[in-house]
């Protein structure tokens, strides 16, 4: 395990309200790459454009919108979006994995009597559609809120601590001036997250809940 603290600008806050864990969704707690290319395949079949899905899942993290910019002018974006979202059910549930670690990080936040929440850029529909899928259950789900955005959530529910795999991650929970918690399992490396100011760096989720008692631990004390 790798657990490496950087100093950052701000300490986060640490209410003294019950525990809440945020995580992220896409390359934290799924492996959505085999779903999403499935569905960006399915798209570019039904609509005879182009789409390089083999690129487009090395990019996760960012709304819909600003990768299907890169494949259709601006003015057929908002469509396209909302049909992606109609054919991603079909297309995109099946295949995605959960990632290694995903149940139990979550079970080990509700394990310490707190609440483990999912703050995700994804439509939220076809996030709770993931998590069913796989058997995991936090507490709430909310959706479509990306980097700054995701501190809004993160604060209306008292989260302490947010988990992700992206820079947009880590400034989404420092706007929420919740510990940043990071897992190199998506496009960023440990080194960008570290650079971004992400306060501790595990290998991947297997190391969570370890982290987490020793956090808990002292935020009691």
């Amino acid at each position: 395990m790798a657990s490496h603290p950087s100093p950052g600008p701000s300490s986060p806050a640490r209410p003294d309200g019950p525990l809440t864990v945020g995580f992220d969704l896409d390359m934290t707690l799924i492996d959505s790459r085999p779903g999403i290319h499935a569905a960006y395949r399915a798209l570019s079949a039904e609509t005879g454009v182009w789409i390089d899905a083999d690129l487009a899942v090395t990019r996760l993290g960012p709304p819909l919108e600003q990768e299907l910019a890169h494949w259709f002018p601006d003015r057929q974006i908002q469509a396209m979006g909302d049909r992606y979202r109609e054919l991603y059910p079909t297309y995109a549930i099946g295949p995605t994995l959960a990632m290694p670690g995903a149940r139990e990080a979550v079970t080990a936040v509700q394990e310490l009597g707190g609440r483990a929440i999912v703050v995700t850029a994804k439509h939220e529909p076809n996030a709770k559609l993931h998590l069913a899928h796989l058997g995991i259950e936090p507490d709430a789900v909310i959706g479509w809120l990306w980097a700054e955005a995701k501190g809004e959530a993160l604060r209306e529910h008292g989260a302490s601590v947010y988990v992700g795999d992206h820079t947009g991650d880590v400034r989404g929970a420092r706007t929420a001036r919740a510990l940043s918690v990071v897992v190199p399992t998506g496009p960023c490396s440990a080194d960008e997250l570290r650079e971004a100011g992400a306060d501790v760096v595990l290998d991947d989720l297997m190391a969570f809940p370890a982290w987490l008692r020793d956090y808990a631990a002292g935020r009691a004390a």
